[in-house]
């Protein structure tokens, strides 16, 4: 009977070991790719944009006008013209198209003064992050351009542990971050590219 009672008593250290382990496990995800700053990257304009439009020799008709929350905007002789989604440049086009019923050979310049850009191009940091927020995306904006807007990390991230959500061709990708290497170790190497409309995801350590 002892003899029995022993097995078992191994048998269940055994498995709470093993139950263990396997919380504690890291779950393997291709890796971030390396950075390399050669994202080429072109600002679209978003809800809650102010745009600035000029209209060469036509002071009366330029202004700044704010994009609405459903993307279009409404300027000087222009109405609910579809503004979200489209660069500076494009806009200036068909606002110079539009314009061409009142004005012959309009010359348009957008500027966009006040930035939000697309929801979806904007950048999310969600879990143990000191303060999980959604970010508007820079041009070269990198994995620790981004903790720094965040203020870090909380005492119970397991930063190794992180991972980035990233939609490439229209399939999601899940790709390893080495957030205490980065932040706690010094290791520049872990730093890398982050891209607009990334998810990051900061888990909290079990132990």
């Amino acid at each position: 009977m002892f003899t029995i009672k022993k097995h078992l008593a191994r048998a269940g250290v055994m498995l709470a070991v093993a139950a263990m382990a396997g919380c504690s496990s890291t779950p393997t995800y291709p890796p971030a790719p390396a950075q390399t700053g050669n994202y080429n990257w072109n600002y679209l304009v978003g809800p809650g944009d102010s745009v600035q439009v000029f209209v060469w020799r036509n002071p009366e008709v330029s202004g700044t006008f704010p994009v609405r929350p459903d993307g279009k905007m409404t300027m000087n002789l222009v109405e609910d013209i579809q503004a979200s989604g489209k660069t500076p440049t494009q806009l200036a086009r068909d606002i110079e198209k539009a314009l061409g019923k009142y004005i012959q050979e309009p010359i348009v310049t957008v500027i966009v003064a006040g930035g939000i850009g697309p929801f979806d191009q904007q950048i999310r940091v969600v879990g143990e992050a000191a303060k999980p927020q959604a970010l508007n995306y820079r041009e070269h904006m990198s994995l620790i351009d981004l903790m720094i807007s965040v203020g870090g990390l909380t005492d119970f991230a397991a930063g190794n542990k992180a991972y980035i959500l990233r939609t490439v061709e229209g399939k999601q990708e899940r790709l390893g971050v080495r957030l205490d290497d980065l932040l706690r170790g010094g290791d520049t190497s872990a730093n890398v590219d982050m891209r607009p409309g990334d998810v990051l995801v900061v888990p909290e350590s079990l132990f």
